[in-house]
């Protein structure tokens, strides 16, 4: 073989094995299955469930287990409280992780007060590099445990970061920070083989869609559409996304904004209405109609 075929030859091969970009090697990614488009959704991160057997994509918290193996009728999505914790799980924070709290100018817990949920803090590069490693592991447990993808939520968490210690309007945290670890995340997913949806916060699709992710998992964007000047969120995920977009609108608001929702968007993606818990099926707050 000569030097010029013998060339080509170890470039190909290594082309199989190797993404080039910015003049670096890197791994190439495991393939990665996405939800299927217009698949019948199920929310079920309140409790899981036997889903209705029309069901084609179901979102389950990282700690329960997923419908069924990856391949088969249900597409499973893997809930991660990604910017604050779960309420239950603050004692663990406390004991482990005590700085990626954030907290306010006098130490007080900076808190979502609509679910007693404790911010995390992503100012400086030494924290955002221990909570990207947290949540690298979480995302290895969700590929582990079988599930297709990830939804990480509550990107937006710098929108709830004032300073508990003054009276004044003062944002904590930074978009830009916040940003950081949702492009870490969509690495750490894709090198796990799965999939990663964006979780409302329409303003950043631009940068998440650039960064790699999936799909999106919109919440009330029919009863969010239209609210402020030039905001269309369904329609800015569509522009993006198309139709894996899996909708969720919600029973504490009126039955007309999930029938418009229908209307405009049924045909083309799933769209549901939830009980604002999305608790199991049997509790009498359940409530799930589709569209």
């Amino acid at each position: 073989m000569n030097s010029r075929i013998r060339a080509a030859a170890v470039a190909a091969a290594l082309l199989g094995v190797f993404a080039f970009g910015a003049g670096t090697a890197q791994a190439v990614d495991p393939p990665r299955a996405l939800p299927p488009a217009d698949g019948q959704f199920d929310y079920q991160i309140g409790g899981p469930y036997t889903p209705l057997s029309t069901v084609r994509v179901v979102s389950r918290d990282r700690l329960a287990s997923p419908v069924d193996p990856p391949g088969r009728a249900v597409y499973d999505v893997c809930y991660i409280n990604a910017f604050q914790t779960q309420p239950d799980d603050i004692t663990w924070w406390e004991a482990n992780y005590p700085d990626l709290l954030l907290r306010g100018s006098r130490g007080s817990f900076v808190i979502d007060g609509a679910w007693g949920e404790n911010v995390l803090d992503t100012r400086t590069a030494t924290k955002r590099t221990r909570l990207i490693a947290i949540l690298d592991a979480w995302i290895r447990r969700c590929a582990a445990d079988g599930f297709d993808a990830i939804e990480p939520d509550n990107l937006d968490s710098w929108t709830r970061s004032d300073d508990p210690d003054t009276s004044a309007y003062d944002e904590l945290l930074r978009q830009a920070d916040n940003l950081i670890v949702m492009e870490a995340m969509a690495r750490s997913a894709h090198a796990a083989g799965l999939a990663i949806a964006q979780k409302n916060t329409s303003e950043i699709a631009p940068d998440l869609h650039g960064y790699g992710y999936d799909f999106v998992i919109a919440e009330e964007c029919q009863r969010y559409s239209g609210s402020l000047p030039r905001t269309r969120e369904c329609d800015d995920f569509l522009a993006l996304y198309g139709n894996l977009v899996y909708e969720i609108e919600y029973t504490d608001y009126a039955l007309s904004v999930y029938n418009n929702a229908c209307t405009a968007r049924g045909a083309r993606i799933s769209v549901i209405r939830r009980d604002r818990n999305v608790v199991p099926r049997g509790r009498a707050a359940y409530r799930y109609s589709y569209c």
